[in-house]
């Protein structure tokens, strides 16, 4: 077996089982039986855009609120470890501005697989400055990023629940900085 096979093969069955975790998770997150919509509901562009999952234990506080260009903020409510080996990052985009907004391609990242897959929040990363290491969006088997896809821009004052999910750092580390392109950084806490 040729290294590059064997490498293939292993990379693929992290992203099978990342996937899969992902799936579990989702299924295990059951609703509490209050089938009442949200208020407000942000509208996707794209039919294949994916849904985030509430999280439990959201913080009332944002772990941070980060600007980005054009009065676009993202404020992080949650950074959950799994058991999996997982950290899954939700919050909240919103356009604070006072007329429609073209959300910035950047923050989709310059990977060319990534970028194949449309609009997404691919670009984010997570770094651990104490293991000086860079977490990159996590992806599935066919290269789309396990994060918030399919939307293009938000209406004045709209906003869009968004999740994106990376590896988790080493069980020492519980305060990483969250970087996302045309954003500014932000230090927040993994609980779990």
């Amino acid at each position: 077996m040729s290294m590059r096979f064997t490498t293939k093969v292993r990379r693929g069955m992290v992203v099978l089982t990342a996937a899969t975790a992902l799936v579990l998770s989702a299924t295990g997150c059951g609703g509490s039986g209050d089938d009442k919509k949200p208020e407000s509901s942000a509208s996707a562009t794209g039919s294949s855009g994916s849904n985030p999952n509430p999280q439990e234990g959201q913080a009332d506080e944002p772990l941070a609120e980060l600007r980005g260009s054009d009065g676009l903020t993202l404020q992080i409510t949650s950074a959950q470890r799994d058991a999996g080996g997982f950290v899954t990052v939700s919050g909240t985009l919103k356009n604070d501005g006072d007329q429609r907004l073209t959300v910035p391609a950047a923050v989709r990242g310059s990977e060319t697989e990534i970028r194949r897959h449309g609009m997404s929040l691919g670009g984010a990363t997570l770094v651990d400055s104490k293991e000086k290491k860079r977490f990159y969006v996590l992806r599935d088997t066919d290269g789309r990023p396990l994060t918030t896809t399919g939307f293009t821009s938000l209406k004045a004052g709209e906003s869009l629940a968004v999740f994106m999910q990376f590896p988790a750092p080493p069980s020492g580390t519980d305060e990483v900085s969250f970087q996302l392109p045309t954003f500014a950084s932000g230090t927040i806490q993994i609980s779990g």
